[in-house]
């Protein structure tokens, strides 16, 4: 991953092989201002580097980016002036996210480059934090699978352009405590954020629930978490028929992987539970064509769980988090579950299978169950769910669902305060007759419209009575299939993982519950 390094050195004798600097778009009449941060390069320009960058284009808008030779006397050879788009105010400081879409973009920008410098504005630690944490994200690459076997002998990585290699924080003292916790946090959350992209984006044939549970028990005993696995002879002996009958048409064995992370400073206690079908081709009911080509994405849930608890216990939060990956692979064959079926799942409920598609409620209902036996102060459970929640709220949006009216808006308060967009959704309870069976306690269908909030009643039904639980349905924004945009690449996006940590840091404050 970038490399990050702070710095007070003044502008001008830094080297390396660009400069980072913010400009805002201006008023109707005017064009770009030139934010804090790059008086240093402004000044070198005779304070005409505005004029100069509206010469060549530039309007300021968010995601802009302007290159521009940088002034004599630098030791830097290129300018990069980002767009942060429309400020609130004459003179208001960017918000984080704001930040973090920038260095993002501008880290995407110099990949091929060696060292950038972020001359962004930076007034406090949050402000530094965010612009780690963009930099970080926006060099994000997945090249496992590039440039295997012959090349003809050229390097093709290099030519195509590796990721920054490193970014470094202009104006930042590397001694200010607050300032280096802000950027240390960034690291450790962003190294596991980019992990779990790492797994989603990793082909199916290469990560069944055996290669992603193994991926976990390395990571565990690198970080002193506690790992479970239970394979499907224990989840057999232990009645977890949810998982078993997703996973029972595929020739890859389903697993349930419970983490453990411990602190003895901990008051509260969290249980995160995560879907991880490492392939959904949508079983007997087969998915149509079309929808089957980035269905190895149907496990970000379990990634961003997996990813949540590490970065958890690489930052020694104060709270007790069990996380729960509930990992199969959904496929068609003769041992497959099919529509009609009743499976009983780990609570001991009965549950008709009307459409095999609708798995991934089925693998969560087990994974739930299991998390309410150990009584946690709180559930959080996360999933690429349904289709219809990305009807609802589109790509870049989740929805949050919720038994506790209160806990729900301090999720989606998390989230916000992270970046992430995300929606409050209900659970009306007129839906939950639709999923009424004949045969069994219930269905894991209801009716199709609604379908979301459907499954989110469905998953309501293996919470423990009186524990406090919210669902973030990721269905639209854990995948980005069109082009990459502020700090977010195509491909995984590692979408809740930034949520997750949040709440345990609110927790650890006792902000939260």
């Amino acid at each position: 991953m970038t490399a990050l390094t702070l710095s007070t050195a003044a502008l001008p004798g830094l080297r390396a092989d660009a400069i980072v600097i913010g400009v805002a778009k201006g008023t109707a009449a005017g064009g770009p201002v030139v934010v804090p941060g790059a008086e240093a390069v402004d000044k070198a320009y005779d304070g005409r580097l505005a004029d100069v960058l509206e010469t060549l284009g530039a309007s300021g808008a968010e995601g802009e980016v302007t290159k521009l030779p940088a002034p004599t006397g630098f030791k830097t050879p290129l300018v990069v002036a980002v767009g942060l788009g429309t400020r609130p105010e004459k003179d208001a400081a960017p918000d984080t996210e704001t930040l973090r879409r920038a260095a993002g973009v501008a880290a995407r920008a110099l990949s091929g480059s060696k060292k950038a410098v972020f001359a962004l504005p930076m007034t406090d630690a949050a402000d530094a934090g965010a612009v780690a944490e963009g930099a970080l994200l926006g060099a994000y690459s997945f090249d496992a699978y590039k440039n295997i076997g012959d090349t003809g002998g050229k390097d093709k990585k290099k030519d195509r352009g590796a990721p920054l290699a490193e970014a470094v924080l202009a104006g930042v003292k590397s001694r200010d405590k607050a300032f280096k916790a802000a950027v240390e946090r960034a690291t450790a959350v962003v190294e596991e954020l980019n992990r779990a992209r790492d797994l989603i984006n990793t082909p199916p044939n290469d990560l069944d629930p055996e290669a992603f549970a193994a991926v976990v028990q390395a990571a565990a005993k690198e970080h002193g978490i506690k790992v479970q696995v239970l394979d499907e002879k224990a989840l057999a002996k232990g009645g977890h028929g949810g998982i078993l009958g997703v996973g029972a048409g595929s020739a890859s064995g389903p697993r349930l992987v419970k983490l453990s992370y411990t602190s003895a400073k901990a008051k509260k206690h969290l249980a995160f539970v995560g879907k991880g079908i490492t392939y959904d081709s949508g079983g007997i009911s087969l998915k149509p064509a079309g929808h089957n080509e980035t269905m190895k994405c149907d496990m970000s849930g379990a990634a961003a769980v997996f990813a949540a608890v590490v970065a958890a216990a690489r930052l020694g939060l104060a709270v007790n988090i069990t996380g729960w990956l509930a990992l199969a692979e959904n496929m068609p064959s003769g041992s497959a579950t099919r529509p009609g079926d009743v499976l009983r799942m780990y609570s001991g409920k009965t549950v008709e299978v009307l459409n095999t598609d609708a798995e991934g409620r089925l693998v969560l209902a087990d994974a739930l169950w299991a998390a309410s036996e150990e009584k946690p102060d709180a559930i959080v459970d996360v999933a690429t769910l349904t289709g219809a929640m990305v009807l609802a709220l589109g790509n870049r949006t989740f929805g949050i669902m919720a038994n506790d009216d209160a806990f729900r808006a301090a999720v989606l308060e998390a989230a916000e305060e992270v970046g992430e967009p995300a929606w409050p959704m209900p659970l009306p309870e007129h839906l939950r007759k639709g999923m009424d069976s004949t045969v069994a306690d219930i269905a894991n269908m209801g009716e199709r419209m609604g379908g979301g909030l459907v499954a989110g009643l469905f998953l309501r039904e293996f919470v423990g009575e009186g524990i406090t639980w919210a669902h973030l349905d990721i269905a639209g924004p854990a995948f980005n299939e069109g082009g990459p945009f502020g700090y977010t690449p195509k491909g995984g996006t590692g979408s809740a993982v930034r949520t997750l940590v949040r709440i345990a840091e609110q927790t650890a404050a006792g902000e939260l519950g």
